[in-house]
């Protein structure tokens, strides 16, 4: 009887199989972490080995003439060459067909000593050892699938050419296959339903066959059950599979210990933390008396470091003051606080803007910042200041105020703006991608703006006092934050809004977006989007020129300038409109060793119109081609399109530079 033990020792080690009545150990590993067959070669100075292995040779009893004349030719082929002499070969494996399955082969490339050097230059004495290796790695393979008295035998083959080229072949004869007979597990309680059902993950029961793989399996089901169902403290003894070669059987015994079952204590924290144990709490899915579950103390910990304050964390869990209890401790090193940032970009119409921003994100403990940002550009400078506090009250959850100055010079508008806002809203993040998404905000504006009035084109300046209150609510069932290739997202934002000028007038500005994303293969994905706005409740001309709809640009209507589609006055500029209508399609196609390029033909369409309904006979469409390089922080994009029917004054040419796909 042979006793394996799924214990940490490499694959490698295990001993060949003793002779029946025999008993040994033979510690074994989870098969895909081995890293070599643990075969010592001999030196190659100290003899010339066989041209073909003695065991290697036909069978005399079943061999006919034919066959013994090509293993007598065979040999001579390879008793010519000169064992000096550099070769190259290729290696074939025979006679586990049946067996051996993705999985199986993956690990025979990796693993092969032989597969390692085909293709590179090696003397006879060389690869003889290799194939040597390799039948006890063969050997090994085949025991972790259940069989036990496999026969693994290699053999040299020379080309009649005398080309210094050999075929080496491997052949296994995989014999009977090695069945549970017995299978304990050990520590469970048969009368706890909790404990029931953790004895229920382990699939493998007697009759199955001794595979090593979905022994492991089966026990990583159990030991992740545990770690998941209120068990911290956990700990599963490596299996042990006692092989009888008599019976061809085997009986397998798992050891577990429960360490007893446990709900969430406190949260306590030490070393330099940036903030204390209750704003943890808050940032935690849990809450105390809630089932431990190992998964969302690894999800706490990336929050913490997500949070931006936390350099470094060590999460130790402990037995709590009650029995079934445990306390999780959080030592914690500070991340440095502040940040600075710049950024330049450009767009056609738009031109370039240069921005740079300082922020210290704990000004206001805890993960109270404030972040302070400048503006400047051809059309548009601004000053902001901007308080955050993330996780308010709960997690994902941040409120927000802001003061900001601004002046814009574009072809729809000239103005001079302060504004004053604040927002409560539930956001979405890479460590969690949340489904749905909301915000809940107030405005109030002073604008000074300039447009033009009648056929004379008179110039006018009109200040505008707005109070807004911007709603939002979002879906996304996409796959990805930053770079989706299937589901799709679906927004909808409504801004009830009051505007004192001579009179006070109010009026309703909503906005729809939805986008889709459809992979056709590994590379390539189509992508599209449909955007639909209207104002109700005021004429075009009454509301203030900032918050009308408008179209054009890297962000819309590609090959546009920026604002330029929609009606125009006398002088050709634009002055937007109550209703916006966009849509857009992407074929996103990436190339590259690690697909970090990509090329992105798209064609784009919009239109804005002065009534609440858009019109389709003044649709603009653009097209055009994008390049994409996929960095770690999110797709770089550079676009470049052109008007395909476009109004009097619009440039052939419109070039946008941004982070991140256009949608």
């Amino acid at each position: 009887m042979t006793h394996v033990i799924f214990g940490s020792p490499s694959l490698g080690q295990t001993r060949p199989a003793q002779p029946h009545g025999q008993t040994a150990e033979e510690p074994v590993d989870g098969i895909d972490v081995m890293p070599d067959t643990g075969i010592a070669w001999p030196d190659l100075g100290s003899d010339t080995p066989p041209a073909v292995a003695p065991d290697d040779l036909p069978p005399t009893a079943d061999a006919n003439a034919a066959e013994l004349d090509e293993a007598t030719r065979q040999a001579e082929r390879i008793a010519a060459i000169d064992p000096e002499r550099p070769l190259r070969y290729e290696v074939k494996l025979d006679g586990v067909e049946g067996i051996a399955d993705p999985l199986f082969r993956t690990r025979f490339d990796l693993l092969s000593d032989l597969e390692e050097g085909v293709g590179d230059e090696a003397n006879l004495a060389q690869i003889t050892r290799r194939a040597r290796a390799d039948t006890e790695l063969v050997d090994q393979l085949l025991r972790t699938r259940g069989y036990y008295d496999a026969q693994v035998r290699y053999q040299l083959q020379a080309p009649e050419s005398g080309e210094q080229r050999l075929l080496v072949a491997l052949d296994a004869q995989a014999g009977p296959l090695y069945r549970l007979t017995d299978v304990s597990l050990t520590g469970l309680d048969p009368g706890n339903a909790r404990e029931d059902r953790l004895r229920s993950l382990f699939t493998v029961k007697a009759g199955d066959p001794a595979d090593t793989d979905a022994i492991l399996a089966a026990t990583d089901a159990v030991r992740s059950g545990l770690s998941e169902g209120g068990y911290p403290f956990a700990n599963i003894e490596e299996p042990v599979l006692r092989v009888d070669h008599d019976t061809r059987g085997a009986a397998l015994d798992v050891i577990i210990a429960t360490g007893g079952y446990r709900r969430y204590g406190r949260i306590t924290v030490t070393g330099d933390p940036p903030f204390d144990a209750r704003h943890v709490a808050t940032i935690a899915r849990f809450e105390a008396g809630d089932e431990y579950k190992a998964s969302e103390v690894i999800d706490l910990e990336r929050a913490l470091v997500q949070t931006g304050l936390v350099a470094t964390t060590d999460i130790t869990r402990s037995p709590g003051a009650e029995a079934d209890t445990v306390d999780i401790a959080i030592a914690m090193t500070r991340a440095p606080p502040r940040t600075i940032a710049g950024e330049v970009g450009y767009g056609t119409g738009e031109g370039v803007h240069a921005e740079l921003s300082w922020q210290h994100r704990n000004l206001f403990p805890p993960e109270g910042g404030l972040t302070l940002r400048g503006i400047v550009g051809t059309e548009e400078q601004a000053l902001s200041a901007t308080f955050r506090r993330n996780n308010f009250r709960r997690r994902d959850q941040a409120l927000n105020a802001q003061i900001a100055v601004s002046s814009i010079d574009r072809r729809a508008y000239n103005a001079q703006s302060v504004s004053i806002s604040g927002s409560l809203e539930r956001l979405t993040n890479i460590i969690f991608q949340k489904k749905w998404t909301w915000s809940l905000g107030a405005e109030l504006i002073v604008s000074d703006e300039r447009d033009f009035f009648g056929a004379a084109l008179v110039p006018r300046r009109r200040t505008y006092f707005i109070a807004a209150l911007p709603t939002s609510l979002s879906y996304d069932g996409s796959n990805d934050l930053l770079d989706p290739t299937r589901g799709f997202r679906l927004s909808g934002r409504i801004s009830p809004e009051l505007s004192l000028q001579s009179v006070t007038f109010g009026y309703v500005r909503a906005q729809v977006d939805a986008s889709a994303y459809l992979p056709v293969s590994e590379r390539i994905t189509l992508a599209g989007r449909v955007r639909l706005g209207t104002i109700v409740g005021a004429s075009a001309d009454r509301i203030a020129p900032t918050r009308r709809f408008y179209s054009g640009g890297g962000g819309s209507v590609r090959g546009y300038s920026y604002q330029a589609i929609g009606p125009r006055d006398l002088n050709n500029d634009p002055v937007g409109g109550r209703s916006l209508a966009e849509a857009s399609v992407e074929a996103r196609f990436r190339f590259g060793a690690a697909n970090q390029f990509g090329i992105v033909p798209f064609v784009d369409a919009g239109t804005i119109s002065s009534d609440a309904l858009p019109s389709v006979r003044q649709v603009r469409v653009g097209a055009g081609i994008g390049l994409r390089y996929y960095s770690s922080f999110g797709p770089i994009r550079v676009d470049v399109g052109t008007p395909i029917n476009p109004q009097p004054g619009d440039p052939r040419i419109g070039v946008y530079v941004s982070l991140g796909q256009a949608f």
